[in-house]
């Protein structure tokens, strides 16, 4: 199994190396011609959300990668990768991707210094580690939205359809079962 891991900025050689540990082949997407239609699905990374976004647009990437979203290819965001898949955000005017339909709050757990990790239940994993930078939590779902897991009283990681996003940072911990989870979806088994 192929699975594109968007690479232009933040915390994507981590989500390499998970997905390389479980014997995937990850592809790294820097640049249009990276995005490759045998892809089974694709990680938006932790990072800076309007970096990212703005370097989605720079170099062609927007609309094909919004297009197969939307045409049902999985995606997993993580943190920023969450805030560019989100339609809507409390405490910013700027969308992206906009394909999971959740309101979040972007740096809800506050800033660099407010980092924290934690342990919490995700639907069909147990209990997990949950690693927290400057993350964002949820702060409203769309009907067809399944809540995964909760953190400080706050939605951390919700499911629609094809689409997967967390306010944490699996890739940061040993524990694989997130990254699990995805490849179930992306196989079309979960």
């Amino acid at each position: 199994m192929k699975i594109g891991v968007l690479a232009l900025q933040g915390a994507f050689a981590e989500h390499v190396q998970m997905l390389k540990s479980l014997g995937v082949e990850a592809v790294e997407i820097r640049q249009r011609r990276d995005f490759v239609p045998d892809m089974r699905g694709v990680i938006l990374p932790g990072g800076e959300s309007t970096v990212m976004g703005m370097l989605l647009h720079k170099l062609g990437l927007f609309e094909p990668l919004r297009k197969a979203l939307v045409a049902g290819l999985p995606a997993f965001g993580t943190c920023a990768g969450l805030i560019l898949m989100a339609k809507e955000s409390e405490d910013s005017p700027r969308r992206h991707l906009c394909v999971l339909d959740v309101t979040l709050r972007r740096h809800g757990f506050g800033r660099q210094i407010n980092s924290f990790k934690t342990e919490g239940e995700f639907a069909g994993c147990g209990q997990i580690p949950l690693v927290f930078i400057r993350g964002p939590y949820i702060t409203g779902v769309g009907a067809g939205v399944e809540v995964l897991a909760s953190a400080k009283n706050r939605i951390v990681a919700v499911r629609q359809k094809n689409l997967l996003g967390t306010a944490f940072h699996p890739e940061l911990t040993p524990d694989s079962r997130v990254h699990e989870y995805f490849l179930n979806m992306c196989s079309g088994a979960g």
